[in-house]
């Protein structure tokens, strides 16, 4: 929401919705209802006209008003969502006392002209950031506007970016650092050595390796994020994707002694999808089966429909996932064992992409496990339009 302008825009000193909505609410001599706010009740029936006092308590953002002495004058709908039950004729500053907004607050009611927004942390019942400005309502009304801006989300967004850069530069600069030491060594003492260089090599081929998968991880995120709005329409059978899926990694799971058991029903089960992004989803789904649960020997896909659309499992019998964990699992670049990950030449991004497929088909992942007993992935898909 752009920032509003209380002043009501006309440059000529009259006061905008909220200057009106602030006379409104001004007592009358007798304490009871003033003639401005009883001629904003009586235009309020007018067709075509709503009262300010109902515009101010639509805006999203949290808005109080006050007046010279500091007094609550009016406090919005989502005022009072976010900080509590305001009792008019109150003083603003008991009711926002951190440090911040009482140095805000003081400059504002000391008469300086031109204060600053800050930045004003909440953190009950949730930990949010709110950026404040008071502005004074009209020319001569002698009534301010505090007005909150949430920037939580913004907050969140660049913390999550300055991780993400992060992680992606400490991925990358492993194996570059392998590379740089074994091409020294290749330069260096192992110079003539064939098997040395044989030996360095293959850890080179498997570094560059894996930087490849990262690249292509990064990008298939980079692709998702971008078309993440655009909800796919396609009918696809999940038995026929994830069949075929299982199909393909039945050499792999052979290698790695695990065998792939299905329970798929003997017809078709239709959701709307992607076909090559949904057969990403269970490739990394059971190749995460196999690779981390190969120790159970077996692991069992089912596809199953449900009175919401249809259910596709994935189950191994491995060592499963430390209930901490469960939660985190589908962030970037969050592993539960890092050598272990590693190990499997996974990058760390696999279920993150995951989630982001599914959260584009309107679909949702959960997990279930106890340590020792393996651990469940559950695609739950809405029905087919």
């Amino acid at each position: 929401m752009a920032d509003m302008d209380n002043s009501g825009g006309t440059g000529d000193g009259r006061q905008g919705w909220l200057g009106r909505l602030l006379a409104a609410l001004a007592p009358g001599a007798n304490g009871g209802m003033s003639a401005d706010r009883r001629a904003a009740d009586d235009q309020a029936t007018s067709f075509g006209h709503i009262s300010a006092i109902d515009l101010a308590d639509v805006v999203p953002d949290p808005i109080v008003v006050f007046d010279r002495s500091g007094a609550v004058v009016h406090a919005n709908q989502a005022a009072i969502a976010a900080f509590g039950a305001f009792r008019l004729g109150s003083s603003v500053q008991l009711k926002f006392r951190a440090p911040e907004m009482q140095a805000l607050l003081g400059a504002v009611l000391g008469g300086e002209a031109g204060v600053a927004p800050i930045d004003y942390s909440e953190r009950v019942p949730v930990d949010r950031l709110y950026r404040v400005a008071i502005r004074p309502v009209g020319t001569a009304s002698g009534l301010f506007a505090m007005t909150f801006r949430d920037h939580s989300e913004a907050r969140r967004i660049d913390r999550m970016r300055a991780d993400f850069i992060a992680n992606a530069s400490h991925e990358l600069r492993t194996p570059l650092a392998a590379i740089a030491g074994f091409i020294e060594t290749l330069r260096g003492p192992a110079k003539n050595d064939a098997k040395a260089r044989e030996r360095f090599l293959g850890i080179m081929e498997e570094q560059t390796g894996r930087m490849a998968r990262l690249i292509d991880d990064l990008l298939s995120l980079s692709r998702l994020e971008m078309k993440s709005h655009h909800n796919p329409s396609d009918r696809v059978d999940l038995a026929a994707v994830v069949g075929g899926v299982a199909d393909t990694l039945t050499h792999l799971a052979g290698e790695l002694g695990v065998a792939i058991e299905r329970d798929f029903p003997g017809h078709p089960v239709f959701v709307a999808g992607e076909r090559d992004e949904l057969i990403q989803v269970f490739v990394n789904l059971l190749e995460n089966a196999c690779k981390y649960g190969q120790s159970g020997k077996r692991v069992i896909v089912s596809v199953e429909e449900t009175t919401e659309g249809a259910d596709v499992t994935v189950r191994d019998f491995g060592p499963g996932i430390p209930k901490d964990d469960i939660p985190r699992i589908t962030e970037r670049f969050y592993r539960v064992d890092i050598e272990a990950s590693r190990a499997q030449k996974g990058t760390g991004l696999g279920l993150s992409i995951v989630k982001h497929i599914l959260n584009r088909h309107g679909a949702r992942l959960t997990v279930h496990s106890e340590p020792g007993k393996g651990a469940s992935f559950v695609v739950h898909f809405p029905a087919a339009g």
